[in-house]
């Protein structure tokens, strides 16, 4: 059940003359009164001889009776719809849970005689509208405080006592929906998505991508974008405002959206705030991220994610997902075709998930956010789909953390969010990463050099080992592990170091989690001869902290995916 309010400041009679006619695409179909302030309003609908001026005229009575002294806004326009997959309600049934609504948001209260007057009338199967002004009939104005919220909280009481889908409970951090209008528009000029979905996801992009404030308008006017710039005085700038190219109003004129009504995170200052933190820290160590492999540095703090969510503060944890939310932004556009199409999906349901009432703390997710980024300048390190592979199955684990998390702190649409994104992103994991696998596993090492691996993995790891040696993956790890053999690592040393990572009681394909993480590392520079000779004689039986993730403990108890 979705509410939604909309204040006007003209009479009635427009918006009954909507609510009554055929709607822009011939939509309203058998518009009639489900109920009203007193029981017996006029109903054009049904009744011949009452007309749509009437009922306004009745409708607008208290107000008009107010004269000068009627208030600026005089509509309250409250339209109700069933969620998807509801079954179609009984006129008396639309007719109580207008009723309900009316009573909690404070228009009508029950048995308020001199309450406002309000209809709810019915022109689909599966919404009402209720119209009110906002006068009550005794001249005073009704007590709505919190109207929005009031309606919100009757409506997931009304799911309930009418066996409806159960929606889940906001905190006001959702970006606004396109309007009606602006879905018919889109229908109108052949678009899937309206203009201010468009926009949205470009300016995210924009936003994902960009090292700089200068760099971001640049990117985003080079996708098409209209920009508009408010300047202060001073010749600083103040915000920004963007538009589609042809997306006019009834003018000819632009139709513009300010950055922070397309999502309360695409401010101009909260952009600073994120662009900021994109930059490597002045005083970090050379080559950290700015030489080697970025997929790596991006697996690598991509796996890092869980542990913020689990051992961080609240602060540090929401801006990890902030930035996870930027990396799926920016991947759809290094995939392979096949993959685009889910990965933007993923983004777009993760959208909603990196956000709620807890301020981001954006500088913990440093490394994340440059290396994305120089992925997207130069993503030729990974021709043979790897990086991109592995990053996807660290992003599953971040994503499902990203879900709990959710869950632990009661934000409902962003826990959905999350198992959205799982979806599509698992079945974008399974067009890369399948190929990559099959590729490895062409290349497996000679069975007795297997039977050496296997061994080793029984040593290391006994309780995964049967899952492991099972796991299809199999063949592509004993590859994974052959060619860092030859690039001069221990394998026993370099499998200590991959499963001190992080535990593998989460992994769906325990092997193919594995084969990434030794991938990775296998690509790492090898120590010295004289130094693997040094370390033997100091240390017999070596324990070594593990690589890139040393500080990172194992969870306690992690969620599956």
């Amino acid at each position: 059940m979705i509410p939604k309010i909309i204040l006007g400041k003209t009479s009635a009679q427009g918006l009954i003359r909507y609510l009554y006619g055929k709607g822009k695409a011939n939509t309203h179909t058998d518009p009639h009164l489900v109920a009203s302030w007193n029981g017996f309003a006029p109903d054009p609908g049904r009744n011949p001889h009452h007309t749509k001026a009437q009922l306004a005229r009745q409708l607008d009575q208290p107000v008009r009776m107010l004269g000068d002294q009627a208030p600026e806004t005089k509509i309250w326009h409250c339209p109700v719809r069933a969620a998807p997959g509801d079954r179609h309600l009984t006129d008396e049934e639309w007719a109580q849970i207008a009723r309900r609504i009316v009573h909690a948001t404070g228009i009508a209260p029950e048995g308020d005689t001199e309450a406002c007057r309000w209809v709810a009338i019915r022109h689909a199967p599966d919404h009402i509208h209720i119209a009110a002004t906002l006068v009550r009939q005794d001249g005073k104005r009704p007590h709505r405080s919190f109207d929005r919220k009031a309606a919100q909280a009757e409506a997931r009481r009304i799911e309930t006592d009418y066996d409806l889908r159960q929606l889940n409970p906001g905190d006001g951090t959702a970006v606004k929906r396109p309007t009606s209008k602006e879905h018919f528009k889109a229908k109108r000029q052949g678009n899937a998505a309206t203009a201010r979905e468009i926009l949205r996801t470009r300016v995210r992009r924009a936003v994902a991508a960009a090292a700089n404030e200068p760099e971001f308008f640049t990117l985003l006017e080079a996708t098409g974008v209209e920009v508009k710039r408010r300047i202060a005085p001073s010749g600083d700038l103040l915000g920004y405002s963007v538009a589609l190219p042809g997306d006019t109003n009834k003018h000819g004129e632009p139709v513009w959206f300010s950055g922070s009504t397309l999502a309360g995170d695409l401010s101009l200052p909260k952009i600073r705030q994120r662009l900021t933190a994109s930059t490597p820290e002045a005083n970090a160590r050379p080559g950290r991220t700015r030489e080697g492999n970025p997929w790596h540095h991006a697996t690598a703090a991509t796996e890092r994610i869980p542990h913020h969510l689990t051992h961080g503060n609240d602060t540090t944890a929401q801006g990890q997902l902030a930035a996870l939310g930027e990396t799926l932004d920016l991947l759809p556009l290094t995939a392979p075709e096949a993959a685009q199409a889910q990965l933007q999906h993923a983004a777009t349901a993760f959208e909603r998930a990196t956000r709620s009432r807890i301020t981001a703390e954006h500088n913990s997710a440093r490394v994340l956010r440059h290396s994305i980024k120089t992925i997207l300048r130069d993503p030729a390190p990974t021709g043979d789909g790897a990086g991109i592979a592995m990053l996807i199955d660290a992003a599953l684990i971040a994503v499902a953390y990203a879900m709990h998390w959710h869950r632990s702190h009661q934000h409902a649409q962003q826990q959905a969010a999350a198992r959205q994104t799982l979806h599509h992103l698992q079945t974008a994991y399974a067009h890369i990463a399948q190929p990559v696998l099959q590729g490895f596993a062409r290349r497996a090492p000679e069975p007795h050099i297997q039977r050496r691996y296997a061994y080793q993995l029984k040593q290391a790891v006994p309780a995964h080992a049967d899952r492991i040696l099972n796991d299809p993956a199999w063949n592509a790890l004993t590859t994974a592990l052959a060619d860092a053999e030859v690039a001069g690592h221990d394998t026993t040393t370099l499998l200590d170091h991959a499963l001190g990572q992080r535990t593998l009681d989460d992994a769906h394909n325990p092997a193919a989690a594995l084969t990434w993480r030794i991938h990775r590392l296998g690509h790492r520079h090898t120590p010295s001869p004289r130094a693997q000779a040094a370390k033997t004689r100091t240390t017999p039986t070596p324990s070594p902290r593990p690589i890139a993730d040393a500080a990172t403990p194992t969870r306690r108890t992690p969620p599956r995916r």
